[in-house]
Order: C-alpha cells, then sequence, then structure tokens
C-alpha cells in the first residue's frame, strides 16, 4: 500500500491542523507506507500547553525504538520554539519504551534568552520517565567556520544495499530463528548502504569502526524541521553496533543484552534526509559492559553536517538468563 499527494492531505485532515510538513511541493511522488508511517509518528498530537502524545510502531521487537523517542522528544521541544533552530540536545534512556502503549511527551521550558533558548522533555509511558532530554536551540547567526573532512570512502551506488545483505545473511546463517529474521526483514524508512558489512549472525571480530551510507527510501516534504527530526531518529542506528565490532558480538546474539544507555546529537548544518549522507563511526572505549560510540554524518558534498555520541550497554550473559527480545534495529 502506498500514499499519494491527495491521501496524505486528506489524512492530515482528519486530525484538525495543517500538515507539519508541506506534502505538495515534491507533487505527486509516492511515499512508502513505511517512511509515511514515521512522518505520521512525528506529527504529535498536542494535548495541552507543552504537552505532546506520540505513537509508536513495531519495529521487530516489543520495545520502542530509542531514534523514535528522540525523534518525538525533538519534536515537542520544537514546538515551543520560534526563530530559532536547535544546535545540540542530550538524551538519557532510562527505561525500555513499551511499543504498545503511545508515549506523553511533557515539556519545561527552561529558559529563553536573547540568543538562546533551552527545553527539557519528559517522555512518559505508565506514569514513568522512559527518557529525559534537554535541547538547546540557537537564533541563527553567522560566525567562524571550520570542519573535519569526510573520509574516502565509496560512493553508495557502488554499494550493497542492507535489504539484499540482510537475505544473504539469513541464507549463509540458516536456521536462523523466525523473530531474527522477521527482525531483519522489518521494512524501514531508512535505506542503509554499509561501506564495510560484517553479518550480525555470525560476526567475525572486526575494528572498532565503520561507515554507513543512509538516506530516507522516499523524497519527503521539504521542511527542515522534519529533516530535523529524521536524522535525530536515523542518528541512533549502528552506533552501539560500533563499539561491538572487535568482539564479535551483536544486538542478535542470545547471550547479549544491548541496549542504548544515552545519546547526544550537536546540529552543525543543514541538510536533507532524502539525499544520501554518510555515517562516519568508531568506538575509542568499552568497558564495565558499556560501550562509548562516536558518529560524524557528511552530507554528499563532504559537509559535516551533524556530530552524535553515544554510550550502550553490551552485557554478556549465559543464554538461559536472556529475556528473548530482539533489538529493533541492526547494530
Amino acid at each position: 500500500m502506498t500514499f499519494d499527494r491527495d491521501d496524505i492531505v486528506a489524512a492530515w485532515a482528519t486530525l484538525g491542523r495543517e500538515p507539519a510538513c508541506r506534502i505538495g511541493l515534491f507533487g505527486r511522488r509516492r511515499l512508502t507506507e513505511t517512511l509515511d508511517a514515521l512522518i505520521r509518528q512525528l506529527d504529535l498530537e498536542p494535548l495541552e500547553v507543552n504537552l505532546f502524545r506520540g505513537q509508536s510502531r513495531h519495529m521487530g521487537g516489543p520495545r520502542v525504538f530509542g531514534g523514535q523517542v528522540i525523534g518525538q522528544a525533538l519534536v515537542a521541544a520544537e514546538r515551543t520554539v520560534e526563530g530559532r533552530i536547535p544546535h545540540s540536545l542530550h538524551a538519557y534512556f532510562l527505561l525500555a519504551g513499551d511499543v504498545g502503549a503511545p508515549i506523553i511527551y511533557q515539556v519545561e521550558r527552561v529558559r529563553d534568552g536573547r540568543s538562546f533558548s533551552a527545553r527539557r522533555v519528559q517522555a512518559i509511558q505508565h506514569g514513568r520517565p522512559i527518557l529525559s532530554m534537554i535541547a538547546s536551540f540557537q537564533k541563527p547567526e553567522a560566525g567562524l567556520e571550520h570542519a573535519s573532512p569526510m573520509p574516502d570512502v565509496p560512493p553508495p551506488e557502488a554499494l550493497t544495499p542492507s535489504t539484499e545483505l540482510h537475505e544473504r545473511w539469513l541464507s549463509e546463517a540458516s536456521p536462523v530463528a523466525p523473530r531474527v529474521a522477521d527482525a531483519l526483514r522489518a521494512p524501514s524508512a531508512i535505506e542503509f548502504r554499509p561501506v564495510e558489512p560484517l553479518s550480525p549472525l555470525r560476526p567475525p571480530p572486526g575494528a572498532p569502526r565503520q561507515a554507513v551510507w543512509f538516506r530516507a527510501v522516499d523524497r519527503i516534504p521539504d521542511d527542515p524541521q522534519l529533516h530535523r527530526c529524521i536524522l535525530a531518529y536515523a542518528s541512533d542506528f549502528h552506533l552501539v553496533g560500533t563499539a561491538l565490532r572487535p568482539h564479535g558480538r551483536s544486538w542478535y546474539q542470545p547471550s547479549m543484552i544491548v541496549a542504548s544507555i544515552d545519546h547526544a546529537l550537536w546540529f552543525h548544518r543543514a541538510a536533507r534526509v532524502d539525499e544520501w549522507l554518510l555515517y562516519a563511526m568508531d568506538s575509542p572505549s568499552a568497558q564495565m559492559a558499556r560501550g562509548l560510540a562516536r558518529g560524524l554524518i557528511f552530507d554528499r558534498s563532504g559537509r559535516l553536517v551533524a556530530s552524535v555520541a553515544q554510550e550502550g550497554l553490551m552485557r554478556e550473559v549465559s543464554e538461559p538468563a536472556r529475556s528473548g527480545t530482539v533489538a529493533p534495529h541492526p547494530g
């Protein structure tokens, strides 16, 4: 099932408000159902001043994908700020999210200065916070600039899409538990093309670094806020997996309990997420069942558009102690 412009505009109309993003700017192009669902997820329902409600989508496991919560929390924060754009956010994942329940986003207007604004966002389920985030916004201004160069890697057209890699890995590792196969085959709003792919089903030890091209699976509305929030969503993919690479471990192994602990994101320059972006990641350290990963995101022209840092839980346990959950996204 696909949605064209008229379908999407009609759906927004049923919500009693205008679309957060202008669908008409790209004419009759079609969005995939998964990408359309993500855009709808990011259009939070206002409940009261500073209070919003969001929904979740199954991604192959019972837990809410952390990138979804970050993206929605950023939407909530941006809804309370005018004339300023986010330049950074810092978030802690406090509890696993329940994919079957709505998430309430409560925004605190911490400060509005002459140049900067700060917003604190609590994501709440079943009366308990699952994420706490603070975001900072700045009035646009000119200033000194420099940036790290983009790594020299093959272009995305020369690389194999993750969907093809997943089928190859599933075939090579057969038999594979149905829940793992379902997680790998779950449709995604983001297309990935890793530069040096390693199978998460039979991972050999590798260097603690990787680079992945990514973009939305179709064109999306020409709304800078939407592109920022989808970038925040996509920035949660592959980071902890980078820290797992030197140990020959992955999200999908039943002996591993893996989860994001915190997430920091800095926006440097505007970018379109429906055009190819390069995510260059490395992991400088792992200790005490935690791994740190860093990422730089570049656009196709080589401009540095964002920086990311994340620490994740990487706890190895005996199989009988494993809860049996499957990570909702690839590592």
